[in-house]
């Protein structure tokens, strides 16, 4: 098992400036606001499967009749 290796932290003072830096204000961003995605096709997409499982269920269900 290695051993561990302590790191040594270094204090620095703070610096005090006397000047006052003018603030300029990041223009606020609502991620939430701003990002509306069309899931349209993902709908279209999903109501397809429905409609193609639907079909085969049916048609195995008719098969499976049919066949006895």
């Amino acid at each position: 098992m290695a051993k561990k290796q302590k790191r040594s932290v270094s204090v620095s003072q703070p610096k005090i400036e006397t000047a006052v830096k003018p603030s300029i204000a990041a223009p606020s961003r609502t991620s939430a606001a701003e990002f509306k995605p069309d899931y349209a096709y993902v709908i279209k997409d999903l109501k397809r499967i429905g409609v193609l499982a639907g079909s085969f269920f049916v048609i195995l269900i008719a098969l499976s009749i049919f066949l006895r």
